[in-house]
């Protein structure tokens, strides 16, 4: 466990080296929240990456344990690296009070209010990441609404810290390459490798990267508006979304008299539009997709830092279309004003791609609409060029042919793909926000204001007219990027209203009920459908899990019914096809394995299906008692004919065939 904590410390250690770069003071603010949350986020990004290609490395050097090695290495030139720094720091500042550097806390009543504010976030994040997936008495428990997501996550994790994933492949659907952002995944790993139990390696890291993102989106709350309390609201929108879905429940559910039984008795995500009972836009998104947190508070660090190129363009002195001319036709409005901010922020962006791709489209799309309304567009040109050169040096390297298969898809998951069929299904899906967002910007007085609100647009734009995936629905995620930072304009809508007389207060109370309440209830469901009685269970300590890690190494295929997370996924070997819906959606061809793998299990041809496995390279069948395959019985018999039987577990229940 130590070992784990070391290498978190030296993730901030290192971090806060590119952070210093990228973050200039400013008054105002106290820099310290900042440069805590981009060291985390750009620490555990170099660290991340140095440790995993030190691994691949010696994998291919032939080393069985690779991160023994790529752990030794990279701690090791961390530890030397800011030793040396911190000790130049020393003996010119002449005390260890100024290695760390000065002016952090400039405004100290404002630090006190942050302090709570944050350590308030910091417990209630801690409290409700254990709460959903949390081990005891070596049982891990995870509750229902996440553990679905948590499935391919967790044998991610588990094929780096008990096996050798190296070169990486995807452990629901082994022996090809890998078409998913597993980084993320990889570090946590990493961290169990290193002694941290895998639930606090997972919920430590996932902690850290929320609150990393939300101490951000408070500070450009506050920099938009000049408010912490803006700061604050924003954050309350960030965890409760708006959606007609409640009002609507409430209606229907009084009219049949039986509201206060169903509000109490109801553990299913209320929704009215497709897949909106999936949780596809409340916190539940934050509590399964870790990774996209931790994808967006680099996207946040890069937005903020390209803030000033926004405001220096939108505070020249021109207006109407002379302003637009002097964005456009003019040197100013290109040349470049800090290129070097510009090619770091590029680089942490492009290698934030295999942590979490979405988010960085989606910063891309947002950092488009800031280069419009400011000068130094060459910056902005720098920037996004060097993020793609990486994103696509990654993609050459991890996945076979083309990563994302972009076409034009309009209108996302509403059913009425007309103009007002689109604008009812946002209305139905997030009630008055993105509408209500768009009359905000009327009422803006400041440029910026209005060139931030349009910029934070353009994810939810791209969701509603491209598909970069088979399954169109992942595309939530922008549309909840979008909803993030469109949630500064709401709070500050809340707060102009409340400034007013009584009239004016009572509005911005009912105003912030209404955009919040829906959320509200479904975070109610999501304590009752992750609390006790609501929890997917595994045996951490299983000797099927322990027996398939020891005996199948990073060559091998097993072929295993459909399995989503039990004691097999959990050992981190390939799996010829673990549940189809997670492969499929990440863009692999899981119908041509399903019927090859219904044929091995469902044959009574011996010869046939050795031909088979031969083929497909499966080097292992799991056989568990009593099971079907695609609903078609199994014969274990022509199995146990054709291979043979290697494992059976103590309880009889699952056997496995060497091939």
């Amino acid at each position: 466990m130590m070992l784990g904590v070391i290498y978190l410390v030296l993730c901030m250690l290192i971090g806060k080296e590119p952070a210093g770069l990228l973050l200039s003071k400013k008054s105002g603010y106290n820099q310290i929240w900042l440069t805590l949350a981009a060291a985390f986020g750009t620490g555990v990004l170099i660290m991340g990456w140095a440790t995993y290609m030190t691994a691949w490395a010696a994998s291919e050097a032939g080393a069985v344990h690779p991160l023994i090695y790529a752990n030794a290495v990279v701690m090791s030139v961390a530890a030397l690296i800011v030793l040396i720094l911190y000790w130049k720091r020393y003996r010119k500042a002449g005390s260890f009070k100024g290695i760390f550097g000065t002016g952090m806390i400039t405004e100290r009543r404002l630090f006190r209010k942050e302090a709570v504010f944050f350590g308030a976030l910091l417990v209630f994040l801690t409290w409700i990441m254990f709460y959903v997936f949390f081990i005891k008495d070596g049982v891990l428990y995870s509750g229902y609404t996440v553990y679905g997501d948590y499935a391919p996550h967790t044998a991610m994790m588990r094929s780096f810290s008990m096996g050798n994933n190296f070169p990486t492949e995807y452990p629901h659907f082994g022996g090809q390459d890998v078409k998913y952002h597993f980084m993320f995944q990889f570090f946590v790993g990493n961290l169990e490798f290193l002694g941290l139990r895998l639930d606090f390696a997972y919920n430590v890291v996932s902690v850290l990267a929320l609150l990393g993102f939300l101490i951000f989106l408070y500070h450009m709350a506050k920099r938009l508006t000049g408010s912490f309390a803006a700061g604050v609201l924003t954050v309350f929108f960030f965890f409760f979304r708006s959606s007609l879905s409640f009002f609507r429940f409430v209606i229907e559910h009084l009219n049949a008299g039986d509201l206060w039984t169903t509000l109490r008795d109801n553990t299913t995500f209320i929704g009215y539009t497709t897949n909106e009972n999936w949780g596809l836009w409340n916190f539940n998104v934050y509590l399964n997709q870790r990774h996209l947190a931790f994808g967006l508070l680099i996207v946040a660090i890069v937005l903020w830092v390209f803030m000033d190129w926004l405001e220096a363009g939108c505070s020249a002195p021109e207006r109407g279309v002379h302003w637009i001319k002097r964005r456009i036709f003019t040197k100013k409005a290109w040349l470049c004003v800090h290129s070097e901010t510009a090619l770091l922020a590029g680089m942490l962006l492009g290698l934030t791609s295999f942590w979490n791709g979405a988010a960085v489209i989606g910063g891309l799309l947002i950092l488009m609409g800031f280069a419009v309304f400011s000068d130094g567009k060459l910056d902005y040109l720098i920037l996004a060029v060097t993020s793609v050169i990486f994103s696509v040096l990654q993609t050459k390297i991890f996945i076979w042919g083309n990563a994302v298969s972009p076409s034009f898809y309009w209108g996302f998951l509403s059913e009425n793909k007309s103009i007002t069929g689109v604008l009812w299904y946002l209305i139905q899906m997030s009630g008055v926000f993105f509408v209500g967002a768009v009359l905000i910007a009327l009422f803006l007085r400041e440029c910026r204001q209005r060139a931030a609100l349009v910029s934070f647009f353009f994810p939810l734009i791209f969701a509603f007219c491209m598909s970069l995936t088979p399954d169109i629905a992942v595309n939530h995620k922008y549309i909840m990027i979008a909803y993030a930072f469109l949630a500064i304009f709401w709070s500050l809508a809340v707060l102009k209203l409340f400034q007013r007389k009584i009239g004016g207060k009572i509005v911005a109370v009912l105003l912030t009920i209404a955009l919040s309440i829906t959320g509200i209830y479904d975070f109610v469901v999501i304590l009752k459908d992750n609390d006790s009685g609501h929890r997917v269970t595994v045996n951490m300590r299983s000797e099927v899990t322990e027996w398939l890690a020891e005996h199948l190494d990073h060559n091998d295929l097993i072929l295993t019914p459909e399995y989503s997370i039990n004691e097999v996924t959990m050992s981190g070997v390939m799996m010829y096809m673990g549940w189809p819906y997670y492969a499929w959606s990440a863009g692999y061809d899981t119908y041509d394995r399903a019927a090859k793998a219904k044929e091995i299990y469902s044959s009574t041809d011996a010869e046939a299906i050795k031909k088979l496995v031969k083929q497909e390279k499966i080097t292992y069948v799991l056989y568990e008692e009593g099971m079907q395959y695609e609903q078609e019985a199994c014969r274990e018999d022509t199995i146990a004919s054709a291979f043979t039987l290697v494992y059976e577990s103590e309880d009889g229940r699952i056997r496995i065939y060497e091939t």
